[in-house]
């Protein structure tokens, strides 16, 4: 997923434990249906995230200091590669759904 404000951004008073968000990712791995077979944490210049054909999946250290609604979207977005590898019409409307439960 391609680096950009999250939309209403402001910064946070604390980061998200590197634990508690390996947590969130693999509590909507369980509820998508995916299982990943890494999850990395790191710096990242141009994307939030990246999946690998392996299932291996790597997300900016900024991400922790994001909002949990747009980490939601990230995590959401990158676990469906798992399942689906392009952008196209069912990524999306998969994506959508996954992301309008949560609301």
């Amino acid at each position: 997923m391609k680096k950009k404000a999250a939309p209403g951004w402001a910064p946070l008073e604390e980061m998200v434990p590197v634990e508690v968000f390996k947590a969130e990712v693999l509590a909507w791995a369980q509820r998508i249906g995916v299982t990943p077979k890494e999850i990395h944490v790191r710096p990242m210049k141009r994307k939030w995230a990246s999946c690998s054909s392996a299932g291996r999946l790597t997300f900016d250290a900024d991400l922790l200091r994001q909002p949990a609604e747009f980490r939601a979207e990230v995590i959401v977005h990158e676990l469906l590669h798992l399942k689906i590898p392009n952008h196209g019409p069912l990524f999306r409307t998969l994506l959508k759904a996954y992301l309008a439960e949560r609301r």
